[in-house]
């Protein structure tokens, strides 16, 4: 069988992703459209990354969560200690304080959950009250166990605390070595990718830490409880000035170096989108939406249930994570109020507006909401401005109303679609050639 010739998907998708890039940095530079839309194109691409993570939680593994956004005020924050302290002035006392400790808290914290893991204190309480039934009465085995579990607890904790006091003082050298040796304009820009990667682990591991007990509840339950975890973020950040002063509380955290540019923002998402191409498409990304479709039917098929909420809700919360620092370094300012439980409602609305397991409708939706808002901000008359919320409801309306399944449901374009199998060459069996051949023949003498 002779094999089609087809074009790649990825070629065109590459070819019209170059061309938007093209397109928005000519109309920048040739000053086509003004800063303050270059700020909203910018803002789509951070939003379009938010919502690609939400959407991998509750589009494609059935997830409905509502504290996305506190996952985004960590990235947002925690990326901007660590390009703040990088200034002139540093807040921590050195350039590389701030991003020392980070790295070394992360690290402490994966070495705790790999103990824990490794050690399966749930199997040993059994063994240790299984050893004690036959001479101890039930009460006094669980009270020996309980204690056990206490003390097993406080020295991986305490073991855990020493090794980060340890691992900040080895990534505080390694960091003071590395940005000496670099010029400073390539350390800038290495520091901002590093804070980048930092805002998006540390919301990865929020996330993970969270899920752990939040993960065992069904779908209403953990949205309610997902909503008490941005609830709770936004009531820490509104006092956070306690711990940390320069992240200001209330007032609001000044001085962020707005790094954020059109190539960061339209790489990231690039980047991002190819992950989660990746990762849907891939045997575990099956799983995932396995675990969407049917719980029961998933776990009888040998899947991992808790495991694969647990990844998709970290890979959700990387996501938020690394559009939080984004938009932290876009405007140069926060506030706990871009963090809000309405904002937080925003991801999903796009989600369900571009379609839900679709990631084409999530970036699609994503721009036309970020340029409907600033539009009808614009268009609306002065004094009107806040009718724009009263509007882009309807529209939601109409969209639910007339297409339930959002604007794509779950198809994608181009290259996000899933790969088709390759064309093969099907082997012929010897007695069919030999009868197309008798048949040949007898054709020609005819």
């Amino acid at each position: 069988m002779k094999r089609r010739f087809t074009i790649p998907t990825w070629i065109p998708t590459l070819v019209f992703a170059a061309a938007i890039y093209l397109a928005v940095r000519y109309a920048t530079q040739t000053e086509t459209i003004t800063r303050y839309w270059y700020q909203v194109i910018q803002f789509a691409a951070i939003t379009a990354i938010s919502a690609l993570g939400l959407n991998l939680i509750y589009g494609f593994n059935g997830q409905f969560s509502l504290g996305h956004v506190g996952f985004y005020a960590i990235g947002a924050y925690g990326s901007a200690l660590i390009t703040k302290d990088f200034g002139r002035n540093p807040w921590s006392g050195d350039r590389v304080g701030a991003l020392s400790w980070i790295i070394a808290a992360q690290l402490g914290i994966l070495l705790v959950l790999a103990a824990f893991r490794y050690l399966r204190i749930g199997r040993l309480r059994q063994r240790v009250r299984s050893t004690l039934a036959s001479s101890l009465q039930p009460h006094e085995c669980n009270v020996i166990c309980l204690l056990l579990t206490l003390a097993i607890t406080a020295l991986i904790l305490a073991a855990g605390y020493y090794a980060t006091i340890g691992l900040h003082w080895v990534a505080y050298r390694l960091n003071t070595a590395l940005y000496a040796a670099l010029p400073q304009k390539l350390g800038v820009a290495v520091n901002f990718a590093v804070a980048i990667l930092s805002g998006g682990t540390m919301a990865a591991l929020v996330s993970y830490l969270v899920g752990l007990p939040l993960l065992r509840l069904g779908s209403d339950y953990f949205g309610i409880a997902t909503l008490g975890f941005a609830i709770m973020m936004y009531t820490a950040l509104q006092n956070s000035d306690l711990v940390i002063e320069t992240m200001k509380g209330a007032r609001g955290m000044v001085g962020i170096p707005p790094y954020t540019t059109w190539t960061w923002a339209f790489g990231a998402l690039v980047v991002c989108a190819i992950i989660m191409r990746n990762l849907i498409r891939s045997s575990q990304g099956r799983a995932i939406i396995s675990v969407r479709e049917d719980e029961i039917a998933a776990r009888a098929m040998g899947i991992n249930v808790a495991q694969q909420k647990a990844m998709a809700f970290s890979f959700g919360g990387f996501f938020a994570g690394i559009a939080g620092a984004l938009f932290a370094h876009l405007y140069g300012f926060l506030h706990p109020s871009s963090f809000n439980m309405i904002k937080g409602f925003d991801p999903l609305i796009i989600i369900v507006f571009g379609g839900l397991g679709s990631m084409t409708g999530t970036i699609v939706a994503s721009i036309g909401f970020a340029l409907l808002i600033e539009g009808l901000r614009v268009i609306l008359p002065q004094g009107f401005e806040d009718w724009r919320f009263v509007i882009y409801p309807i529209l939601l309306l109409l969209v639910m109303l007339l297409r339930q399944e959002g604007l794509l449901g779950t198809r994608e374009w181009g290259w996000l679609r899933a790969p088709l199998p390759p064309d093969r060459d099907i082997p012929v069996p010897p007695r069919a050639l030999a009868a197309q051949r008798a048949g040949g023949n007898n054709s020609e003498e005819a």
